[in-house]
């Protein structure tokens, strides 16, 4: 299995935004038809956006002088990567949000946000667990997501680990998660007509494609673009593409898929949690045939484990990015 690492956090300048833009009715319950499929938000941008309020990058700001910083700059602050919003990394998640796309497309590019909030999240490790408290609350902090992104372009990894945990829950616990599911991919696909919108489907090595297929199904796939694999996981490209393939043919559907490749350079080695030998991916690439995205923010930690036993979960390590640019 492999958990998730949280706190990507992200302090653009401030603009004036308005939850009016949430429908009444959002605060409980999803929107019952969605909006009509809008544009393709590559056609709309040029690249993606590399966020310069992220942790990596913070750290290298603040350590101008540290002589790892300029090894650090290079190989992964400059580079483009997700942005993880989480139900304690914001106050307000529509003003973030907001402001966070704002600045995407005041730059022309197109922003990747990860929406990691479920109740209950992080079942299994709970090296990240937390979450909003309740579906209610979940509901509204979904709606107040997707108002931000707006008719803005974006990309959207929707909550990592969610369906491959499973195994640590009850049914009555896997019945509210899907349908707080399904009322998120509702939600995005109503309020962000522009956003391509991909449901987690674990890894190669966790849930095979068949049982994946059916939770995928019972989230409302359907009702977004399609889904992600290997999101804060360590396994190949070529392993991964081929667990994506075998997903989308046992979904018999149409589906776009994306992988993550922050962390994948070497493979996996059957560890989740800041293994050491691993090395950065390929560099997110905005290519609709097959979107390489890095998603896990290279040097945040998973959690108090492997080769960074005393940073917690989503807290950036530069001594961990230094291992990821060299092997080590």
């Amino acid at each position: 299995m492999r958990r998730i690492a949280t706190g990507a956090l992200m302090t653009a300048a401030a603009v004036v935004f308005s939850l009016a833009l949430v429908p009444t009715a959002a605060a409980d319950s999803a929107p019952a038809v969605p909006a009509p499929a809008g544009g393709d938000p590559l056609s709309r941008t040029h690249g993606l956006f590399a966020d310069p309020g992220l942790p990596a990058a913070r750290w290298v700001a603040a350590h101008p002088a540290d002589p790892r910083a300029a090894a650090i700059r290079t190989a992964v602050s400059s580079r483009p990567m997700a942005h993880w919003f989480t139900g304690t990394s914001d106050a307000d998640v529509g003003l973030a949000v907001a402001n966070y796309t704002r600045s995407a497309e005041a730059a022309g590019r197109l922003p990747v946000l990860v929406a990691y909030n479920l109740p209950g999240r992080d079942a299994c490790g709970a090296e990240s667990a937390g979450g909003a408290a309740g579906p209610s609350a979940y509901r509204q902090w979904i709606a107040a997501f997707a108002a931000g992104i707006h008719d803005r372009p974006a990309i959207v990894i929707l909550e990592p680990d969610a369906l491959g945990d499973f195994g640590c829950m009850s049914r009555a616990q896997i019945d509210d998660r899907l349908a707080l599911l399904n009322a998120a991919t509702r939600t995005l696909a109503g309020y962000a007509p522009n956003t391509w919108t991909y449901l987690d489907a674990g890894h190669a090595d966790w849930t095979g494609p068949a049982t994946m297929a059916g939770r995928l199904r019972a989230a409302g796939i359907a009702q977004v673009r399609g889904f992600a694999v290997n999101v804060s996981n360590y396994i190949g490209t070529t392993e991964s593409r081929r667990y994506a393939a075998r997903l989308r043919a046992a979904l018999h559907r149409p589906a776009a898929y994306v992988i993550d490749t922050g962390r994948n350079g070497n493979g996996g080695n059957g560890q989740w949690c800041n293994p050491g030998g691993r090395r950065l991916g390929r560099i997110s690439t905005a290519d609709p045939a097959a979107l390489e995205l890095w998603i896990a923010n290279p040097g945040n930690s998973d959690g108090r484990c492997g080769v960074a036993p005393a940073v917690p979960a989503g807290v950036f390590d530069p001594a961990l990015a230094q291992r990821l640019i060299g092997g080590g």
